[in-house]
């Protein structure tokens, strides 16, 4: 992926997470409650099982042998509706990249179907400190503009299936975050690792007085994990 291709590329398509990745701007900084938060989540590696760990740690070896062979790692978190928890994964693997200094990693997400950005969804990652805004929520599937570093190209958010541009069609890594997209995808085409990483869907606690905390702690799980998968990268 080129230059070429992001000018070329409808702005739908874009991932300006990968284009900021892929530009190589460096001075850019996390966002500062992004960052204490991160820090924050590093001192809860402990609540993590042990098995979970194993998971999380092929992921960082994934990762690590892609750098060591000089590839760019394409990661890409999937669910069923990319609604809630695929979209929580990209986020946080995006902030925790640039959190550890890991160069070129390039994020994406998807569902097996397209429907929306959960509304309870962005609002649980804007409280993590993720700066968003929306082009316009009176349709079905709005733009979301999301930002996790000072002066950065807001990522754009919108669900979308996984197999849609401009997510990858090969050697890239596929991460199941949710148990039906695991089961209904036995295979993802083009991928060349697949890791089960499922999490409770916060969608159960929809229109309940807990909805506002379990979408909260979910963000918050999803963003421990993937912290202390990536906290491993360079040691695995």
């Amino acid at each position: 992926m080129g230059l070429d291709f992001v000018l070329s590329t409808n702005i739908r398509d874009l991932t300006p997470s990968n284009i900021v990745n892929l530009l190589s701007i460096k001075d850019l900084k996390l966002i500062e409650k992004i960052k204490l938060l991160c820090q924050e989540l590093e001192t809860e590696f402990d609540l993590i099982s042990a098995e979970r760990k194993q998971s999380l740690l092929s992921l960082s070896a994934y990762v690590s042998q892609k750098l060591k062979n000089e590839e760019t790692p394409q990661l890409i978190v999937i669910c069923t509706h990319n609604s809630r928890r695929s979209h929580m994964g990209q986020l946080w693997l995006a902030a925790a990249a640039d959190y550890f200094e890991l160069p070129k990693i390039q994020t994406f997400s998807g569902g097996t179907e397209a429907t929306t950005f959960n509304p309870r969804a962005v609002k649980a990652i804007e409280k993590m400190g993720f700066s968003v805004s929306v082009e316009d929520d009176s349709i079905d599937n709005p733009m979301y503009h999301i930002s996790w570093k000072k002066e950065m190209e807001p990522y754009r958010a919108f669900s979308k299936k996984y197999s849609a541009s401009p997510n990858p069609v090969e050697k890239f890594g596929a991460i199941m975050v949710c148990t039906e997209a695991d089961n209904g995808c036995p295979i993802v085409l083009g991928c060349d690792f697949r890791l089960s990483l499922p999490f409770e869907d916060p969608k159960a606690f929809d229109d309940t007085d807990l909805a506002d905390q379990m979408y909260d702690e979910r963000a918050r799980q999803i963003g421990r994990e993937i912290l202390y998968s990536f906290s491993n990268v360079n040691q695995a």
